[in-house]
């Protein structure tokens, strides 16, 4: 009898043991970023979310900015962006940040278009007191199954500087504080209230990684000022960290990274991968955090997804030929001909053009649609003129390879010219002096480029150029392709970097 006693009071202790565990649960966070209107995998990240959802009972979906400018279907739809918005409203996407694109069609459309978007539209540090932009929320909450999940997001304002990548018009009378710092200060405040917090960052791997690592070290991770509260206990292997994973975008890298404990991600561009974080929870505490990337490519279109598709892309105009290349062309090879057209154009001796305005990798050989070079171009850039020494272009050159805001574009060849030259560095990799061995110091030449380099690159002699507002890049290269013959790209690379010895 007392054997029978003892055996049931400790399986009614043990069930009770049981019942009192904390339930484990799990999240998983599907991420996009840097989609760049490039709708036509949208069919395959429908049948992978789709799936997902029929596997998964908490499943959220995120998106990291930069949602259009790179697909003209997208791009010169009767209201620019719709389509894709359309596409992520019918997919239920739950919350977004901006990126530096979301800008190119200036503050006033974008506040208009933010109301189209039935989901969270989250940025932490842009500040407005204009009427053209009403001032979006810093956060959001989102539950799933009693997970509290904050969602913090931020945009770059460093290549500006001071504001995202564009022309400073779209940007006026919007402020752009330090990203790193309110990501660190909402991130806080939200911190208590959630069991999951999450950065949704436009900022580039680069920064996002140094905000972790200066995270990492801050009072507030070390829990030295909050002890007792839910922040100082949110994860089940006693780690106190801010942000359990960040949701990179911007620099179109692939990231899988732990830093600073927290799992720091990004998927490339152009919606060529989704991402996917799984977050293991025992009751309000995370045990374990993993992000893999999946190739969309092998997934079969959803079907809905994909006539929905299919009838954007039916645009007559836009599949219309403009001309022909003889030759395939890399990017390089494109800015470099895009550089020689601009020039041709305005009977300028130097054309040059950044790598940043050419937004196609590879144009092949044979028929060129409108749309392809639409997408080539896709920003409406004008033309610019100016009066330059080899002097003053040597200026603009070293300014932008030794760029301390925009590191993404730093220390690479970055303006691709129809004259050869060479940036000479030091050991340290500064640029410290530029070789031009087809022109003569002192004289001045006619250059072209395009208005985003006039209006935004250091060492720009303003007051002795000029915008023609009337010439558009775009044109003037299908005015080149319609020309009737055939057009030869020379891929030939004339721009390089020698160390000095």
């Amino acid at each position: 009898m007392k054997k029978l006693f003892f055996r049931s009071a400790t399986l009614a202790f043990v069930f009770a043991a049981v019942a009192c565990a904390p339930r484990e649960r799990t999240l998983v966070l599907l991420s996009t970023n840097d989609i760049h209107a490039q709708i036509d995998r949208f069919p395959q990240l429908a049948a992978a979310v789709e799936a997902c959802r029929d596997t998964v009972a908490n499943v959220v979906l995120l998106d990291a900015g930069d949602r259009w400018t790179g697909n003209p279907y997208v791009d010169r739809a009767q209201t620019p962006g719709m389509p894709i918005i359309r596409l992520m409203n019918r997919l239920g996407y739950d919350a977004a940040t901006l990126g530096n694109h979301e800008f190119d069609h200036g503050q006033a459309f974008l506040g208009r278009i933010v109301d189209s978007m039935e989901f969270a539209v989250v940025c932490a540090n842009v500040r407005s007191d204009t009427c053209t932009f009403p001032q979006l929320p810093h956060y959001t909450i989102l539950e799933r199954d009693g997970i509290r999940i904050g969602v913090v997001g931020v945009v770059t304002n460093y290549e500006g500087p001071g504001h995202p990548a564009g022309h400073a018009s779209s940007f006026a009378g919007l402020e752009f504080p330090d990203p790193q710092a309110m990501a660190q200060m909402y991130g806080e405040e939200l911190r208590p209230q959630v069991d999951v917090l999450v950065l949704v960052s436009h900022m580039g791997d680069d920064r996002d990684e140094e905000f972790l690592l200066k995270a990492a070290h801050s009072a507030y991770v070390r829990g030295e000022h909050v002890d007792g509260s839910a922040a100082s206990e949110n994860r089940a292997d006693g780690c106190h960290l801010l942000y359990d994973v960040v949701i990179g975008g911007h620099t179109h890298e692939i990231r899988n990274s732990v830093v600073g404990g927290t799992q720091l991600t990004q998927t490339g561009k152009n919606l060529n991968n989704v991402g996917v974080t799984v977050i293991r929870m025992r009751g309000r505490k995370v045990v374990d955090c993993s992000f893999r990337l999946v190739d969309l490519s092998v997934y079969e279109a959803a079907e809905p997804y994909a006539r929905e598709v299919l009838a954007y892309n039916a645009n007559p105009e836009l599949n219309r030929p403009a001309g022909r290349f003889t030759n395939g062309a890399g990017p390089l090879g494109l800015a470099g001909w895009m550089a020689r057209s601009i020039a041709a154009a305005t009977k300028s001796e130097i054309g040059f053009y950044h790598r940043g305005g050419v937004r196609v990798d590879t144009i092949p050989a044979g028929d060129v649609s409108r749309a392809k070079i639409y997408a080539l171009e896709p920003f409406n850039s004008t033309v610019a003129v100016s009066r330059m020494t080899p002097e003053a272009l040597r200026r603009i050159i070293m300014a932008k390879y030794n760029d301390t805001c925009n590191l993404k574009e730093a220390h690479r060849i970055d303006l691709v010219a129809t004259t050869p030259y060479t940036i000479v560095t030091d050991a340290d990799d500064n640029a410290v002096d530029v070789l031009f061995p087809q022109l003569q110091e002192g004289r001045i030449y006619r250059m072209a480029y395009n208005d985003y380099v006039f209006k935004n690159y250091a060492e720009i002699d303003r007051p002795n150029g000029r915008l023609l507002e009337d010439m558009r890049v775009n044109e003037v290269l299908l005015e080149v392709l319609s020309s009737g013959r055939p057009v030869t790209v020379d891929n030939t690379p004339l721009q390089k970097v020698s160390v000095r010895r």
